[in-house]
């Protein structure tokens, strides 16, 4: 395991001190789970920009499926004679 040295500013040092004793965990384990989180909501980001990029080539490639075909498709949801997915 790595060792990070880390200057945190006051406005953050006070509240992260005052969470570590309010819930009985280190600030180190804090810290790490704040890392945690950002890492994964960034890797997830990454993941969403990559599809936005596939989906805008797609529509200028004309590969696109109509409104109308989609509108159709939701309203019969439910019902007796629901639609196939437009394609």
């Amino acid at each position: 395991m790595g060792v990070t040295s880390v200057r945190l500013q006051p406005e953050i040092e006070d509240p992260l001190e005052h969470l570590s004793k309010k819930l009985d965990r280190s600030k180190n384990y804090l810290i790490n789970q704040a890392i945690k989180e950002f890492l994964a909501r960034q890797s997830l980001e990454e993941l969403r920009w990559g599809e936005t990029l596939e989906a805008i080539d797609s529509v200028r490639a004309g590969r696109s499926i109509d409104e109308r075909a989609v509108n159709e498709w939701l309203e019969s949801w439910g019902g007796e004679n629901e639609l196939e997915p437009p394609r």
